[in-house]
C-alpha cells in the first residue's frame, strides 16, 4: 500500500448522504476525501428515487388528465414508452456520474474510486479497480455512508430465477408482458403503478394484510383499490414458497403456500433492505460486519469519537431526504468539533437529528399519492400519547373537486390532546404529496392547534383540507 494521505475528513460512500457530508465539511474549510465503489451519486440517483419518479411522472400526469373534463378524451392512448425511458435515462445521466465528479472537483473535494474499508482508528484503505492501494487518514472524522442493498429472500429456486430488485425495476429498457411483484413496500406499490401504466400486466403478492404497512391503513387500501381499477391484481395475505424460471429467458413461476402457481415474464422482489457493511472493515474498530451501525442523535458511533454513520446504514430512517438531513447534522457537528466550538445537542438543536424520530416525512408517488409525516394513530397510541385522530374526505374540498372529477382521497391529523399539537398527518389523493411540507412544518415546529387556526389556506386549493380538519377538531363541522 502507498503511504497514508491525510485529510480532515474521509467519507466512505458517495450517495446523497455521503455527498452532503462532503458539502458541509468543505463549506467549513475542512479537507475531505470521498470513497465510492460504484457511481458517485449513489442508489437514489441511479436506481431508486430519481429513475422511479421519472417513470412514474407520466403515469400520474396521464391519470390526472383523464379526470379533467375537456381533456380526458385527448389522453386515452398508451404512454410512449420509448420517450418515458429516454426521459428516465436523461435524469440518471445514462448511468454515468460525470456531473457529480465535476461538482466534487468544483468544491475542492478529492474522490477515490474503489472499494473502501476501515483500516483501524481514523483510517480507510482503498483498493482501486486497477488494483492500486491507498490508505487515507482522517484528522477529525471518518463518516460511513455506504447505504443498503435490496434483500432477496432465500427461497427454493430463487437464485436461478434471476429476479429483479429495485435496481432492475427502475433501469429496465422494456416493459415485461407480465410482471409479478412480491412485497407490499413503497417499492412494490410505486413499481406496480409505473409498470401497469407502461403496459405490463401486474400482479402484486403481499404477505401482510395491506400495501404500505407503515402508513395509516387507509393509505394502502386506497392505493390497492386504484391499482385494481387500473387492471393490476393485488393479493394480500399470501406467502411465496418457491420460484422456478423456465430456462435462461423463459417465464418465471412463483409457488404460493397451498400449492397455487402464478406465471410471469419477470419477478420483482420488493422485500426490504439490508446494510452494506459486510466488507467495510467494521471488525477493525470493534463493530460487527453486516450489522446496522448504531449512532447517537448527532450520528456519531458511541464509543468512537471520530466515527460517524449517516443515511440508510444507521437504520434510523431509510429515506434519501433523511440521510441528507443527517449528513447536514453530522457535517455541522464535525466542523464544530474541529473548530473546538460548543455543540447544541438538545432536541431540535443544530447538532441533533431530532426529525428522524419526531417529524419524518415520506411521499409515495402512486396513483393516488400517499404522504405522511410524524406518527400514525397506532404509533402514537403505542408510544403512550393521549391522542385523537381527525379525518376528512379530501374529495369534499373544493380545490380537490376542481383538480379532478371524482377525486377520491382522505386526510388525517393525529393530535396530542395534552399539548394540543400535531404528532402526525397523512394525506392520500391525487397531488397529495404537495400537502406534505406544510404538515412537516406543523409537526416539526410543534405549532399549537390554536395558532394553526390562523394559518389561512388559499381558496380554492386542496390545502383547504387543513381548515376542514381544524373545524372538525374544534367541533365546528
Amino acid at each position: 500500500m502507498t503511504g497514508a494521505v491525510e485529510y480532515d475528513v474521509v467519507v466512505l460512500g458517495g450517495g446523497p448522504a455521503g455527498e452532503n457530508v462532503v458539502d458541509r465539511t468543505r463549506a467549513a474549510g475542512l479537507s475531505t476525501a470521498l470513497v465510492e465503489s460504484e457511481l458517485i451519486g449513489g442508489e437514489c440517483s441511479y436506481w431508486a428515487c430519481v429513475p422511479s419518479k421519472a417513470l412514474l411522472r407520466p403515469a400520474l400526469a396521464r391519470a390526472d388528465a383523464r379526470r379533467v373534463p375537456g381533456l380526458a378524451g385527448a389522453v386515452g392512448g398508451a404512454l410512449d414508452t420509448a420517450a418515458v425511458f429516454a426521459h428516465r435515462d436523461y435524469w440518471t445521466g445514462s448511468w454515468k456520474d460525470d456531473g457529480q465528479v465535476d461538482w466534487l472537483d468544483s468544491i475542492g473535494a478529492h474522490a477515490y474510486r474503489g472499494h473502501g474499508r476501515l483500516y483501524g482508528v481514523r483510517k480507510v484503505a482503498v483498493t482501486s479497480p486497477e488494483g492500486e492501494h491507498h490508505v487515507l487518514s482522517a484528522r477529525h472524522a471518518v463518516v460511513v455512508a455506504t447505504g443498503t442493498r435490496a434483500v432477496v429472500p432465500e427461497l427454493p429456486g430463487i437464485s436461478g430465477a434471476r429476479p429483479w430488485t429495485s435496481r432492475e425495476a427502475t433501469s429496465a429498457q422494456a416493459s415485461p408482458g407480465r410482471l409479478l411483484i412480491v412485497g407490499g413496500s413503497v417499492v412494490a406499490a410505486e413499481m406496480a403503478t409505473a409498470w401497469q401504466a407502461l403496459g405490463s400486466e401486474v400482479t402484486v403478492l403481499v404477505r401482510g394484510p395491506r400495501l404500505l404497512p407503515r402508513m395509516e391503513p387507509f393509505a394502502g387500501e386506497l392505493v390497492a383499490e386504484a391499482l385494481r381499477e387500473a387492471g393490476a391484481v393485488v393479493r394480500t395475505g399470501v406467502e411465496v414458497e418457491a420460484v422456478v424460471r423456465d430456462g435462461p429467458t423463459g417465464p418465471v413461476t412463483v409457488v404460493l403456500a397451498g400449492g397455487e402457481s402464478l406465471e410471469g415474464d419477470e419477478l420483482l422482489m420488493a422485500t426490504g433492505r439490508s446494510p452494506r457493511t459486510e466488507d467495510i472493515g467494521l471488525d477493525t474498530v470493534g463493530l460487527t460486519p453486516g450489522d446496522w451501525i448504531a449512532v447517537d442523535d448527532g450520528c456519531r458511533v458511541p464509543g468512537h469519537d471520530w466515527l460517524y454513520a449517516v443515511g440508510d446504514v444507521n437504520h434510523r430512517a431509510l429515506l434519501t431526504h433523511q440521510g441528507k438531513y443527517q449528513a447536514r447534522i453530522a457535517g455541522a457537528a464535525i466542523a464544530a468539533r474541529a473548530a473546538g466550538t460548543p455543540l447544541d445537542t438538545a432536541p431540535w438543536g443544530a447538532h441533533a437529528a431530532t426529525a428522524d424520530a419526531q417529524a419524518l416525512p415520506q411521499a409515495v408517488f402512486t396513483d393516488p399519492e400517499a404522504a405522511a409525516v410524524g406518527l400514525t394513530l397506532a404509533e402514537a397510541e403505542r408510544a403512550g400519547h393521549r391522542v385523537r385522530a381527525v379525518d376528512h374526505d379530501l374529495g369534499k374540498v373544493s380545490g380537490a373537486g376542481l383538480y379532478a372529477d371524482g377525486y377520491r382521497g382522505r386526510a388525517r391529523m393525529v393530535v396530542d390532546l395534552d399539548r394540543e399539537i400535531l404528532l402526525g398527518a397523512t394525506f392520500v389523493g391525487p397531488g397529495a404529496a404537495e400537502l406534505l411540507h406544510a404538515a412537516t412544518i406543523a409537526v416539526a415546529g410543534e405549532v399549537p392547534i390554536e395558532r394553526l387556526w390562523h394559518a389561512v389556506p388559499a381558496f380554492p386549493t386542496i390545502s383547504e383540507v387543513w381548515l376542514r380538519l381544524l373545524e372538525a377538531y374544534r367541533g365546528q363541522l
